[in-house]
Formats: C-alpha cells, structure tokens, sequence
C-alpha cells in the first residue's frame, strides 16, 4: 500500500504540475485569484511531504509516514482552499463564454484549468491520503 501512495502521490503531482503551467501562462499572480502563497504554499508542503514518503519507503521508519501525513492536512486545506476559489471562476467561464467547452483568454488564471486535471488532481490527493493514513496505522500489507 506505501507503494500505491507513492504512485498515486506522483500521478497527482503531474496532475498538480499541469495546472501550475497553465495558471503560469495564463497570467498567474497578474490575473488570479489565487495569492502566490497559496498556490507555493500548497506545492512545497506536497513536495516536502513526497521528498518524506520516499524517504520512508527507502529507510522504513514508521515515524515518517506520520510526517507525511501531517504535511498532508495543511497541504489538503489548502487544496480545498483553492478548489472553493476554483469554483466562481470555472462558473463563470461557462456563464459568459457559453459553456462549459468554452475558454476565452479573459479572466482570472484558473479559469482556464482543465476540469478533467482539477477532478482527477483531487480524487487523487483523496486517495493518496487515505493510502498514507492506512500505511501509517500499519494496515499496509507487508
């Protein structure tokens, strides 16, 4: 299961990575509604969370599933955070632009996220949660 975390943690990176890009060129921190802090916040604490995951696997100290676990909460309100702000500004990519295929160049920069990314970036973190809580309690398997 520690493995299953790793890949799941991984797949939501690149998932995470891609809206990062997009909200770059899209403007970023000129057109957002989203502070850089928050948008850092949340990739550094995933990041540092993942750098403790590998760690774990490689030296097996039960300890450190712990720390990535609680990296993990800051690192999902956080997301959450973003996904309420993510909300309005997809709402309104539909309302105006006619739909939801839509996706004119104005607006904030994360109206541009692809809903497919947004949908599987959190059922992903979602998952890879759970894998890291029921690693940590030892219920992991082998």
């Amino acid at each position: 299961m520690a493995v299953a975390a790793l890949v799941t943690w991984l797949l939501t990176a690149v998932g995470g990575f891609v809206m990062l890009g997009v909200w770059i060129a899209r403007g970023g921190r000129r057109t957002s509604r989203f502070s850089p802090g928050l948008i850092f916040g949340h990739f550094a604490l995933a990041a540092a969370g993942l750098v403790v995951w590998i760690v774990y696997l490689l030296a097996g100290i039960d300890a450190l599933a712990w720390v990535a676990l609680v990296l993990l909460v800051p690192v999902a309100l956080l997301g959450f955070a973003m996904f309420a702000r993510w909300i309005p500004a997809y709402r309104s990519r539909t309302a105006v632009a006619g739909g939801p295929g839509a996706t004119g160049t104005a607006g904030p920069a994360e109206r541009h996220f692809p809903v497919v990314i947004v949908a599987g970036h959190g059922l992903l973190a979602v998952v890879t949660v759970v894998l890291v809580l029921l690693t940590a309690l030892g219920m992991g398997g082998g």
